[in-house]
């Protein structure tokens, strides 16, 4: 009798011990996976600032000869609100005796409407021109690297860039493009930027880079962002196979992936936890097959097959995994829900461009992880199920 008892608690224990690790492991997981959601908006949030909805690119080199035809076509296209003439390139940059190399981009007037500079302006203004005089927008990386002060109008960006077809000869000085501008603004998006880009107007980048007619990217603004897709797909036929037409997150392609692989494998990471979790319910179901022989053997002499068996330690397994699936995936979303709406989890890193953990809700994440306990859950009940199946009646009676 004591035996029993012990037997019983025992069963009971484990079912219990599974059920508080299921709970825990799918809630786990729901928790990573929000995590690296928001890690994805942020990154896209990042890119955004700075990287047009559509950017029309040439499919082989750098640089496209500018067609008037196709710029009127775009800009005729009922829901793009503009198209920014774009020359980006590789120079030579120095300020006051320090020097750096430094990616270039040259726009056209209506830049101002494709990004949200406004928003990441540190010091100075916006504006690529200042009563007639031509400005530059530093990253903030490149000012702190060069020391740039926009207050000292009396020293300004010196860009150095290759002429063409020009040997280097005995003067270098002499086989270089040398074009300096004044720094009127500096921003702050996000460090890939920051520590390498200086935007300047499209006049200047023409000179400098000896680009004349030719231009690198055609930028384009929706004026709806739901019409982003419609509005590429009317690029696309527009253009011939000599140019690409890319979104935002296809410019981006390899950052995002890797932030998706990343999620990938810890989803597959976190499922073999829950496997080895899973354990538990096997453990406790085999134990009760044992356990609970004689009754089982009751259940055959009383008429019930083999089936009828199965299905009572299937359901006993999914109870088992299932409640602990459903309240640890209650608790996850609780918890993801309060760190969305008020990050009250901080980062700790005084120098960050959020204050607190960023985390996203997908629905879809707690539809794969419930799927994961139940396909577990079917495995681990399956040997338990078919040995209590199989009981052997006159040797229980």
């Amino acid at each position: 009798m004591v035996n029993k008892i012990f037997g019983q608690n025992l069963i009971q224990m484990l079912s219990n011990i599974s059920m508080i690790g299921v709970g825990i492991g799918a809630g786990a997981l729901v928790i990573i996976l929000s995590i690296f959601n928001g890690l994805e908006e942020l990154t896209k949030g990042l890119y955004s600032t700075y990287n047009a909805e559509i950017k029309v690119l040439p499919a082989t080199g750098k640089s496209f000869e500018v067609d008037g035809n196709l710029l009127n076509k775009i800009s005729a296209l009922p829901n793009v609100e503009a198209v920014t003439q774009v020359i980006e390139d590789d120079a030579f940059l120095e300020y006051n005796g320090a020097s750096m190399r430094v990616i270039v981009k040259g726009v056209s007037d209506n830049y101002k409407k494709q990004y949200p500079l406004e928003k990441a302006l540190v010091s100075g203004k916006s504006d690529l021109e200042n009563n007639g005089n031509m400005r530059a927008l530093v990253g903030i990386g490149v000012r702190h690297q060069l020391s740039v002060s926009l207050q000292d109008q009396f020293k300004a960006l010196v860009f150095n860039y290759p002429k063409k077809n020009i040997p280097v000869g005995l003067n270098p000085e002499g086989a270089l493009n040398r074009k300096s501008i004044l720094p009127g603004g500096v921003l702050a998006i996000e460090q890939e930027f920051d520590s390498k880009y200086v935007i300047v107007p499209l006049d200047f980048t023409q000179d400098l880079l000896q680009y004349g007619n030719r231009l690198t990217a055609l930028e384009i603004k929706t004026r709806e962002a739901n019409k982003i897709a419609e509005v590429q797909s009317q690029i696309k036929n527009l253009v011939d196979d000599n140019f690409k037409v890319l979104n935002a997150e296809e410019q981006q392609e390899s950052v995002l992936k890797a932030v998706k692989i990343e999620r990938l494998f810890v989803f597959i990471g976190f499922t073999f936890i829950l496997a080895v979790v899973s354990f538990n319910v096997f453990f406790s179901l085999a134990m009760l097959a044992i356990e609970k022989k004689k009754d089982i053997a009751i259940f055959f002499s009383m008429g019930a097959g083999k089936g009828f068996v199965k299905r009572i330690f299937f359901y006993e397994g999914c109870i088992i995994a299932l409640t602990g699936a459903f309240f640890g995936l209650l608790i996850s979303f609780i918890i993801v829900f309060i760190q969305q709406q008020f990050g009250v989890i901080p980062l700790g890193v005084p120098s960050s461009i959020v204050d607190a953990y960023p985390v996203k809700i997908n629905a879809m994440d707690f539809v794969y992880t419930g799927l994961v306990v139940i396909a577990l859950t079917l495995l681990a009940s399956y040997i338990p199920a078919r040995t209590a199946a199989n009981t052997v009646i006159h040797e229980q009676l």
